[in-house]
């Protein structure tokens, strides 16, 4: 009897424990809960204790940093160097650049700007430049033995695709630099004066312009051209079976003579 009563009063005390466990979690989630979006640093929407800012202001980039097992979201007006700016409709991100030893690039793969004392050759970094080549005016970058003089590149133009700046949601946008001088007057073995990289943008729908209208209209017009000419084909050829068939009744009744009667002598 007694060994039942104790076993009842274990149960309790139990179920208690337990409940006060879950009430306790749920006010700890509850105040976690509360405390995001509060005391954010500037320019950050949505923040976190543990892990920072989630998510930036439109024109800022969020970078994440590694602090031992956790990452750290913080806003940049842009990104840091070893880094490349990604705009995307959601939010603009900082991306590390997989290039070795590579201060600015504008894509993952393709390095534009390397570390002090490294030379730049076609997107990666060496500590000098490969066989056939070698730095271009005093510059860190290598090119040909031409030693073409470029300019400064141009800022990247719209993003687009196939020629149109609507209608799509990733597209490519390009920048490009002209040479300056070429000693051998061949600019083949100049460095690039083109780049391209891809982009993403918000969808939007391309307005009907007056060219498409008049190119409709230009096909109705077609349309009733072709119309009358057959109307007009079908009438000449009408009128020839009709006269066909007139010149076939006449061949037919022959040719009727008059009779002449003979007097008498």
């Amino acid at each position: 009897m007694q060994l039942g009563l104790f076993a009842v009063l274990v149960i309790l005390s139990w179920t208690d424990l337990a409940g006060g466990s879950k009430v306790a979690k749920g006010k700890r989630q509850r105040r976690i809960s509360t405390e995001v979006s509060q005391g954010c640093a500037k320019g950050c929407e949505l923040c976190s204790e543990f892990n920072g800012c989630l998510k930036c202001s439109p024109k800022l980039f969020i970078l994440l940093e590694r602090n031992d097992i956790r990452q750290i979201g913080i806003c940049l007006p842009s990104c840091p160097p070893g880094y490349y700016d990604a705009r995307n409709p959601d939010m603009n991100k900082c991306i590390k650049c997989k290039i070795e030893n590579c201060d600015a690039c504008f894509s993952q793969n393709f390095c534009t700007k390397c570390k002090e004392g490294l030379y730049l050759h076609k997107g990666r970094c060496y500590p000098d430049c490969p066989s056939g080549y070698s730095a271009a005016n005093g510059t860190m970058e290598c090119s040909s033995p031409a030693h073409c003089e470029m300019s400064e590149w141009s800022s990247w133009g719209p993003c687009s695709k196939k020629k149109k700046l609507c209608g799509f949601r990733k597209g490519t946008e390009e920048r490009a630099r002209r040479v300056l001088n070429a000693p051998t007057g061949d600019r083949s073995g100049c460095p690039p004066a083109r780049e391209v990289r891809r982009c993403t943008v918000q969808k939007s729908l391309c307005p009907e312009g007056p060219k498409r209208r008049k190119d409709e209209q230009g096909k109705r017009e077609n349309g009733n051209g072709n119309h009358n000419r057959k109307e007009a084909k079908e009438a000449r050829s009408g009128s020839r079976r009709r006269k066909g068939q007139q010149q076939q009744q006449q061949q037919q009744r022959g040719t009727v003579l008059p009779l002449t009667l003979a007097g008498p002598d």
